[in-house]
């Protein structure tokens, strides 16, 4: 491993552990009385491991403008919320019907459906109060307020709820790579872009800088979707920590179903080399964490 490789892989640990740390302190305030099955369903999705690789982005924006990454955390954590109810709620009989998930039984298996579902709800809604802890730690009222507004439509129906709703009803009859790729780009890539515009905003980003956010996040998020495609087909199902050729079994069009092994592997890198070109050229002042994670996401096993 060179030394450039080693410097980011313990800045990505660094990363994540700060989240892990802040995601435990500050998802339950100091004197809320939380219905206590309710609260361990919650906390057993929220805190069982992962990338954290949005909450992540979320910092590594902040950075890239030498913004307020403290004002960024509470936000970090709210996407993370964000992206453990959608799991929680894919995982359910009605939706994606899986048993595992991060290497462990399902919130449903556990807590049974119902309080699964209220468990998503809890925290999709919990995000937004996070949102407004930002506030209280320097960031401009307007620009939580855009947080929001922005959250409301990518996490929403326009964004990753109608990209699941596309998915669960139109996967079957997708026939080639453009309407793969329209539901990939609502159900992955604009939560990824929400994570990446808030630490944008945090830090004051230019509109053209906020456009290149959005390059490279919907570049990242197709080359993420397409990896974990290569990686349900060729990865190893203890590093992934969920059954492999899943999608196979399922009958599910994917890009290698359409495009080959080895085409896909190539779609992986031309985004990879997109999303680079997008930060590289709008005026960031450190950008290096965001190609060195475009580069990290490009190559993982897991």
């Amino acid at each position: 491993m060179t030394e450039k490789a080693k410097s980011f892989t313990q800045y990505l640990a660094e990363q994540t552990s700060r989240v892990e740390t802040h995601l435990a302190a500050s998802v339950w305030p100091k004197g809320w009385d939380l219905h206590p099955k309710l609260k361990d369903a919650m906390t057993y999705s929220l805190l069982a491991g992962g990338k954290r690789m949005r909450p992540v982005l979320t910092l590594a924006a902040a950075e890239a403008l030498g913004g307020n990454v403290e004002a960024a955390m509470p936000v970090a954590c709210a996407v993370e919320l964000v992206h453990t109810y959608s799991l929680v709620h894919d995982d359910l009989p009605a939706m994606d019907n899986d048993d595992y998930r991060r290497g462990r039984l399902t919130n449903h298996k556990v807590f049974g459906e119902a309080m699964a579902i209220l468990a998503g709800d809890g925290l999709l809604t919990h995000a937004f109060h996070l949102i407004t802890e930002a506030g209280k730690l320097g960031a401009p009222a307007d620009v939580c307020l855009s947080i929001v507004e922005d959250l409301s439509r990518l996490a929403g129906p326009l964004g990753m709820v109608g990209g699941q709703a596309a998915d669960m009803e139109g996967e079957q009859g997708v026939t080639d790579v453009e309407g793969l790729q329209a539901i990939h780009t609502h159900k992955t890539g604009d939560l990824i872009v929400f994570s990446l515009l808030a630490g944008g905003r945090i830090a004051g980003a230019t509109e053209r800088q906020l456009e290149a956010l959005k390059t490279f996040g919907y570049s990242i998020g197709l080359a993420f979707q397409i990896q974990d495609d290569i990686l349900d087909l060729t990865g190893d199902e203890g590093k992934l920590g969920k059954p492999v050729k899943s999608d196979e079994r399922q009958h599910k069009v994917t890009y290698p179903y359409l495009l080959g092994l080895e085409a896909s592997r190539e779609r992986v890198t031309e985004l990879t080399e997109r999303a680079i070109r997008a930060v590289s050229e709008a005026g960031f002042s450190q950008p290096d964490r965001l190609i060195e994670l475009a580069q990290y996401l490009m190559n993982r096993d897991h």
